[in-house]
């Protein structure tokens, strides 16, 4: 049977086992999981937070990672800012990237979700206000969401995957994981 682990993957912390950077040694997947065999389907920035799947199958790996299957995956993002209806709706339409229109969004601006504190703070400027919103997609390249978000004129401040289909952060602390069963 296979095994699917969530994760709450900390902000500066790199979504694989290892570092082959030079350098200073950044945290890693081993910092926080010492569970043999797992292996990540998908990625999460460094500087992203969030769910993080894991599972030792590979057919069900392919099957949460590959665009193919359209798997939505919901973010919940701070944006500098203060968004109007029109951004959205570009957001809903799709977005021109310089990799080629996004698939539509699914977006709503939403109150400020409680969140643990991220370590350090997203930055704070008096002057300039900010928003938060919840946006689902159903592809996944690179860093799409803060591209997605500065092309309709909002940098990304704070980005968090809080689910992947079925499966959410719900009840789950950063650094945190919980096998689930798979059907």
């Amino acid at each position: 049977m296979a095994r699917l682990i969530l994760f709450n993957k900390p902000y500066d912390v790199l979504s694989q086992f290892t570092d082959s950077s030079i350098g200073a040694a950044r945290a890693t997947l081993s910092d926080f999981i010492a569970v043999p065999g797992v292996y990540p389907a998908g990625r999460l920035d460094r500087d992203s937070e969030g769910l993080l799947l894991l599972t030792d199958d590979g057919r069900l790996q392919a099957r949460i990672a590959d665009p193919r299957f359209k798997l939505p995956k919901t973010y919940l993002v701070q944006v500098e800012g203060e968004s109007d209806a029109a951004s959205l709706d570009r957001l809903r339409q799709g977005v021109e990237l310089k990799d080629g229109i996004t698939r539509p969004a699914e977006v709503e601006r939403i109150a400020a979700p409680e969140l643990w504190p991220r370590d350090p703070p997203v930055r704070f400027r008096k002057s300039v206000p900010d928003c938060w919103l919840r946006l689902t997609i159903r592809e996944g390249r690179n860093r799409q969401v803060r591209r997605m978000t500065a092309a309709v004129g909002y940098p990304t401040l704070r980005l968090v995957r809080w689910s992947i289909g079925a499966w959410t952060l719900d009840g789950l602390a950063p650094g945190t994981l919980r096998e689930v069963a798979v059907g």
